[in-house]
Formats: C-alpha cells, sequence, structure tokens
C-alpha cells in the first residue's frame, strides 16, 4: 500500500483539508495587487491552534494523490463543496482537449440509436500548482446535441478561455463556462470541462470527490447493459464478472436471444432484468413473452428511449399484467416533448399497477424539472451529466429531492473518465435510488488508468484523490 503523505508531509494540506470542512463560514476575501481577489482564513477562527496562521487559495506547490483517511460528517463536505465555489481561487495553466475514440465489444442500440464506436472527448486541465484533472465529453447521437467535430471545436474553445482567465473563483469560473456553453446545446462539452476543472480542484485540496460531494458513501452498485448481438459474446466473460449485479439489461435482440440470456441468468440467480424496448410494439411483446417463459419469476425494469405512443405504452403495461408482471420501473416511454402523453403513461402506471415511471430525455434542463413536478409528470427523474452539465445536474437534484422525487443516475457510453465521476457523485450524495453506470463494460478496451475498483457491480471508491484516474495523453489521439 502507497504510503499516505499526510503521514509524511505537507502538514499546511492537512489543516486545509480540516478547516475547509468546518470553517468555511468563516473565510474572509482580502484584497491582493491587480484587483485579484483571494480568500484567507481569518485569524479570530484559529484559535485552538499554537500560533496565528493564515492560508492563501491556492497554497499548496504539490498536488497530493491520497487524501487523508478521517470520516468526515456529510452535511459539512456537501456544503464544502457549495463553499468550494465562492472560496478556491483558480490558476489555469494549461488546457487542451483530444478525440478519445474506443472500440466497443458490439454495437450498441436503444430504440433511438445506434452506436458502432465510442467518439467522445477527453480534456485535460493543469492548473499552476502542477495539479492535474480530467474529464470526457460523451457522444451518443440522438442523445447528445454535439457529434465529436463539434465537440472538438467548442472543447477547444473552452480550454482557450480557460488559459486566458487567470485567478477567479471556482464558481466565476464554471459560470464562464456556462456562458460559454449554453443550454443543452453543448451540455455534453460543458459536462467534460467542468468534470476535469473540479478534478483538478479536488486534487489541489487534497480530497476524492465521493469525499467533496458528502461522503456518504465509497461505494455504489449499478446494473449492467449486455449490449452483445450473440450468446457467444457474451458467454466469453467471467461469471465472477455479474456475481454481484442486482439487476442485467437484455438489449433489443430476438425473442430467441432474449430467451436464451433470461435462461442464463436465471440459473446464476438474477431475479431483476432491465429491457430495452420501444423499438418494435409487438417485437417487445414477443421478447417479453419469451423472457417470461424462461424465467417465470423475474422482475423487469423497462427502458423505451422515447420509443412509444401513449397507447403503445399503455398497452405494453396491460400486456405485462396479463402475463403477471409489474415493472419495478419504466424508462422514458414516450417522446421527450410529449409532456401530456409523458404525464399520461405516468398516471395510469401508478394508479393502475403502481409502476414509477422515470423521466430521462425528457429532463435537459431545471425548467424541465419544475415541469415535471408541477405537473405530476413522471414519479423519478434520471440524472446524466451530459445532458445538463455537473454545476445544473446538482441543481436538478435539490429540486428532484425536495419535491420528493426519486432520483436514478445513468449516462452515455462513456470511459471510466466520465463514469467515474458520476460514480463519485452518485456515492457522496448517497441520494439515488436507481443506479445506471456501466457503459464503461462495453468498451473492447479501457483507455483509463487507475480509478474506481469494480468488484462485479460493485464500483469502490479509494482515497485518491479527485476522481483518481487519468488517461496516458501521448496515447490520446491527436
Amino acid at each position: 500500500m502507497k504510503q499516505n503523505p499526510f503521514e509524511t508531509e505537507n502538514h499546511e494540506r492537512w489543516l486545509w483539508q480540516l478547516l475547509f470542512t468546518s470553517l468555511h463560514h468563516s473565510l474572509k476575501p482580502i484584497k491582493l495587487s491587480q484587483n485579484k481577489t483571494h480568500q484567507m482564513f481569518s485569524q479570530s477562527a484559529l484559535p485552538f491552534f499554537p500560533k496565528p496562521l493564515k492560508f492563501q487559495l491556492p497554497i499548496f506547490n504539490q498536488c497530493v494523490k491520497y487524501s487523508m483517511q478521517v470520516p468526515v460528517p456529510p452535511s459539512a463536505t456537501n456544503s464544502a463543496f457549495k463553499s468550494l465555489l465562492e472560496t478556491f481561487t483558480v490558476d489555469v495553466h494549461k488546457a487542451e482537449n483530444r478525440p478519445l475514440n474506443v472500440p466497443l465489444i458490439a454495437p450498441f442500440t436503444i430504440a433511438n440509436s445506434r452506436l458502432d464506436k465510442v467518439e467522445n472527448v477527453a480534456i485535460k486541465i493543469e492548473l499552476r500548482d502542477g495539479c492535474v484533472g480530467w474529464g470526457e465529453a460523451p457522444i451518443l447521437p440522438f442523445v447528445t446535441a454535439e457529434d465529436q467535430p463539434t465537440a472538438m471545436v467548442k472543447a477547444k474553445e473552452a480550454c482557450e478561455m480557460l488559459e486566458s482567465c487567470s485567478f477567479m473563483t471556482l464558481g466565476a469560473l464554471l459560470g464562464e463556462i456556462s456562458d460559454l456553453l449554453p443550454g443543452h446545446q453543448f451540455a455534453s462539452v460543458k459536462a467534460g470541462v467542468e468534470m476535469a476543472l473540479i478534478d483538478a480542484v479536488a486534487k489541489s485540496i487534497g480530497i476524492p470527490l465521493w469525499r467533496l460531494f458528502g461522503g456518504a458513501s465509497n461505494t455504489i452498485t449499478t446494473d449492467i447493459t449486455v449490449q452483445f448481438l450473440s450468446l457467444f459474446i457474451f458467454s466469453l466473460l467471467p461469471l465472477s464478472s455479474f456475481k454481484n449485479l442486482i439487476y442485467l439489461q437484455i438489449p433489443i435482440v430476438s425473442p430467441a436471444e432474449a430467451a436464451a440470456l433470461a435462461s442464463k441468468y436465471r440459473r446464476q440467480g438474477f431475479e431483476t432484468l432491465k429491457l430495452k424496448v420501444g423499438k418494435n410494439l409487438k417485437a417487445d411483446i414477443d421478447v417479453l413473452q419469451a423472457i417470461r417463459a424462461a424465467h417465470p419469476d423475474c422482475s423487469f425494469i423497462l427502458d423505451a428511449n422515447e420509443g412509444y405512443r401513449p397507447e403503445e405504452a399503455i398497452q405494453v403495461l396491460e400486456k405485462l399484467h396479463v402475463m403477471g408482471v409489474t415493472p419495478v420501473l419504466f424508462e422514458q416511454p414516450v417522446h421527450r416533448d410529449d409532456w401530456e402523453g409523458l404525464g399520461r403513461v405516468s398516471h395510469f402506471a401508478k394508479s393502475k399497477y403502481g409502476v414509477s415511471v422515470a423521466a430521462d430525455e425528457s429532463c435537459r434542463n431545471l425548467a424541465d424539472v419544475k415541469k415535471i413536478v408541477q405537473g405530476e409528470l413522471a414519479d423519478v427523474i434520471n440524472i446524466k451529466l451530459a445532458k445538463v452539465g455537473v454545476i445544473s445536474s446538482l441543481e436538478i437534484i435539490d429540486l428532484a429531492r425536495a419535491s420528493g422525487l426519486d432520483l436514478m443516475i445513468g449516462g452515455m457510453v462513456e470511459t471510466r473518465l466520465a463514469m467515474g465521476f458520476a460514480g463519485h457523485l452518485a456515492a457522496g450524495l448517497g441520494c439515488f435510488k436507481f443506479v445506471d453506470l456501466d457503459t464503461p463494460l462495453l468498451l473492447a478496451e479501457d483507455p483509463v488508468l487507475d480509478g474506481y475498483e469494480v468488484l462485479g457491480a460493485v464500483y469502490k471508491f479509494t482515497d485518491a484523490t479527485g476522481h483518481g484516474s487519468f488517461l496516458p495523453w501521448e496515447n490520446v489521439t491527436l
């Protein structure tokens, strides 16, 4: 095990982390030359130290890879991130982006999209103190607004802007990013840049993201999307890869393939299957019946990805009821802009069968969530960082929780960079009823080094600072 740096050097960093989580309200701004505002601890806030102490931000010349391993109350760390937005002064030394192309084991198919390979954008941000943050802008056709060429152009603009903006608070700099990359149009790029910046700052103060976002837990348990065209490919994966799964997904496949997969899962002891539907109503019913015959006791989560008309979604629920099946969850049954249809299906599903409906593609900004809350249009909000960005996602989470809605966290087709960031957020906040962060398992290669530990479907986040993972930049295609 690597030695914890806090045990041997840089005691001031330890003091910063301790003070930051407990005394952030005692921070006072001071003006330096050239109108650059920094934050320093007031001496009156430090009566328990043997001598006066002052810490100017940024206060460290080097990064710490492992954080101090002490319990931090969730409420303290959650407020710490919000305080960090106002109190940490950012000075970006270098920012750059490159294409992140990774082959898939097999094509990823949902109702409205097919992906044959991953063509995302990687973002690297280095602070003046040497700390490097990593982010990823996922690209999924018909779901994200950007394609890779557009994302590359906008990411470059963001990187150039970051290099020109020195000595700004984290919150102000994130605001500049949001202004440059507004709305859903560039949300994936915004998310990637925000990830990299927040990762770099977390490394600078020596804290893992799961602690910074709340410290509720350092683990999550996800599902897996087995997006394979043949059972041969599925059979290549060892049983140990799935032993801890709560539920498994079956992609859009033929009834015979679905039945064979269901039989295999039944022998392995899995009782809940997540099924991609919405491409063809009759075919979906045939697949459901085939799975039911092969696995009579299984439960279902349905994900339609906007594929149904309202009457079709209701018909699926009715057919399942005749078959004796009540889905655990029904994700995005209708088109994203069919608000009346979403509410109709949601009310029918809940009142008739007690089934919760999740809004995914319909939730693209805070205004959408307010509409869902006011109209009681869904029971669950699916958070995906690439849909709205990191900061906007946190705002949506706060509103959903305050409104009594359940939360789900998912992603596009991403490497462990973006998925690891989302996992840290989910673990730290501890408020997600459904976790769907499995797409790195669909990649034929893993370009990411270090990061979270994978134990079946359990992701364990270490005390490495930030999200703990990085790319070998020299190997990323220019």
